[in-house]
C-alpha cells in the first residue's frame, strides 16, 4: 500500500490539472484512475453531491486501495429548479457539447431578471482512506447566470457562470485565480487540511 500518492477518480483532463495544482504541496503524486488502471464505468445513483462523490471513490479504492478521492460536482440554478444538479455532467446527455448544454440554460432561463438569475457551482468531495474510513468536504461559489457564454479558460459550465465581483465568468479568470475561488479548489483546500491532519503532516 502506497500511501505517497493519491488517486483521484476523474478521467477528465481539465479538472486534474486544477486538482493537481491545489494538491501540490502535499508532496504526493496525483493520479487519474486510468493512470491508476482503474478504467471503471461507475453508475452514479445517489441522490446528493455528497453520495455520488463516495459511490465513485469507493469503486475505485476497490480496484486499487490506498488514496482515492473523488469529486462530484454541478451547477444549480435557482430559477430552473436546481437544475442541472447532480445531473449536470449527463443532462442533455453525456456527449452532448456543452456549447449546446450552456445555450440551452440560458434560453430556458432567458426569462429571468437580476436576483432571479442566482446559481452556484457546488462541489462535494469523498476520500477513501487505507483503512476505508472516508472523509468529506463540500463547498459552493456564488454566482449569477450569465447573459451570454464568455471565456476560454474553464470548461463545462464556465461560460455561464458570471462572478460579479470580478466582472467576469468562471471561464474568463486565470486558473490561479478561479482555484482561489472555486467550489472545487474551496473543497479541495479543506480536504488537504483533513488529509494532512489525518496523517499528521503538518
Amino acid at each position: 500500500m502506497n500511501e505517497d500518492k493519491i488517486i483521484f477518480a476523474t478521467g477528465n483532463e481539465g479538472k486534474m490539472r486544477e486538482i493537481r495544482e491545489i494538491l501540490k504541496d502535499l508532496g504526493m503524486k496525483i493520479l487519474s484512475m486510468k493512470e491508476a488502471g482503474a478504467d471503471l464505468n461507475i453508475v452514479e445513483d445517489g441522490s446528493t453531491f455528497l453520495e455520488n462523490a463516495e459511490i465513485k471513490a469507493r469503486a475505485v479504492w476497490e480496484k486499487t486501495g490506498g488514496i482515492v478521492l473523488a469529486d462530484d460536482s454541478g451547477l444549480v440554478i435557482d430559477c430552473l429548479n436546481g437544475e442541472p444538479g447532480i445531473y449536470s455532467a449527463r443532462y442533455m446527455g453525456e456527449d452532448t457539447s456543452y456549447e449546446i448544454k450552456n445555450q440551452n440554460l440560458l434560453n430556458r432561463a432567458a426569462k429571468a431578471r437580476g436576483d432571479e438569475r442566482s446559481a452556484r457551482f457546488v462541489c462535494s468531495i469523498a476520500a477513501v482512506l487505507p483503512d476505508g474510513n472516508v472523509l468529506h468536504t463540500e463547498e459552493t461559489m456564488e454566482g449569477i447566470l450569465a447573459d451570454n457564454p464568455a471565456g476560454e479558460e474553464g470548461f463545462g459550465y464556465d461560460p455561464i457562470f458570471y462572478l460579479p465581483e470580478f466582472q467576469k465568468t468562471a471561464a474568463e479568470l486565470t486558473m490561479e485565480e478561479k482555484n482561489k475561488i472555486s467550489h472545487r479548489g474551496k473543497a479541495l483546500d479543506a480536504m488537504k487540511c483533513k488529509l494532512m491532519e489525518y496523517y499528521g503532516r503538518k
